[in-house]
């Protein structure tokens, strides 16, 4: 195939700006990996790439979807593969660029085809946490998944329920299962780099983006949305911000506090973005603040392929 480099990090780092930017120098191409921009008619609150910017370098997988129709982590895999495939048969090189975490794992690694899981187990694990707390489900999962227990945080309650209610119904840890589709399923080679800001920093753009965001008009597009029979349950609208400014539409916050609480979800978000991707191996960090640095970085490793080649 054709170089790929990814480009991940936290919302607000500037990832679209640096990987278009190295992209038009490189005559890359570049695939979305983020879980919104993949919709239709969600434009301002995903920070969408333009139409202009679309024009000077193409991007997929942005704009294929219904806001009614629901997205996998999978079915990303499946198309952002078939994309690598196609720029690579035009000999172009690639940069994908996204922060939906789960979306970029199952790029990499490949999701296993885990068997459904027994909800009778599924109820003994809640009912046992409320009754004997998650301390006891962590060294249980250290017993049965020590893998697994190693990349979960201990206080990631989701997460160990999870891989304790799948060792338990299907016999198997859940890092064999993800092993077995690294086997069977091999991910295309590429180089990862991330962004990284000082969260200071980092907490400034967000609330400056969200008012931009809002100032943009994010109020008229969720209202258009719900005008053109988009439901409030939709896949789609139960996004950060969107869900807000539905909440405001129907009276129960004002215009301000729904401002204020996009703005710390959305840095919440970023803080958990940030500790997903700093658990994912092979991340080389680049810093925000130097945007031209981060754009030579992918251009040198872009480069190479084209030398190669």
């Amino acid at each position: 195939m054709s170089t790929i480099v990814a480009l991940v990090g936290a919302t607000a780092t500037g990832k679209s700006a640096v990987a278009l930017a190295a992209a038009e120098a490189c005559g890359a191409e570049i695939v979305n990996a983020d879980a919104l921009q993949v919709y239709r008619d969600l434009d301002i609150g995903t920070a969408k790439p333009s139409r202009e910017e679309r024009r000077r370098v193409p991007h997929h997988l942005v704009d294929i979807l219904d806001p009614r129709e629901r997205f996998s982590a999978g079915e990303f895999a499946r198309r952002a593969r078939a994309a690598l495939a196609e720029i690579a048969a035009r000999g172009r090189p690639a940069i994908v660029v996204g922060g939906s975490g789960l979306y970029l794992r199952a790029l990499w690694a490949g999701l296993a085809a885990i068997p459904d899981v027994d909800e009778s187990a599924r109820r003994e694990l809640e009912g046992r946490l409320r009754s004997e707390g998650l301390p006891i489900l962590r060294r249980e999962l250290l017993a049965v998944d020590p893998a697994t227990a190693a990349r979960i945080g201990r206080n990631d309650t989701q997460r160990i329920l999870r891989a304790l209610t799948v060792a338990l119904s299907t016999g198997k840890p859940l890092s064999a299962w993800l092993t077995d589709a690294a086997t069977e399923n091999p991910a295309p080679k590429m180089r990862r780099f991330g962004l990284t800001l000082p969260r200071a920093v980092l907490y400034d753009r967000i609330a400056a983006r969200v008012q931009r965001m809002t100032d943009g008009g994010w109020l008229s597009e969720v209202r258009g949305l719900l005008t053109a029979g988009v439901s409030r349950d939709a896949p789609a609208l139960q996004a950060i911000g969107y869900s807000d400014w539905i909440r405001y539409l129907d009276g129960e916050t004002s215009s301000r506090e729904t401002v204020d609480a996009i703005v710390r979800a959305t840095r919440r978000y970023a803080k958990r973005q940030e500790t997903w991707f700093r658990r994912e191996p092979e991340i080389e960090w680049l810093s925000a603040l130097d945007d031209a640095s981060a754009i030579a970085a992918l251009r040198k490793s872009l480069d190479v392929g084209e030398e190669e080649r």
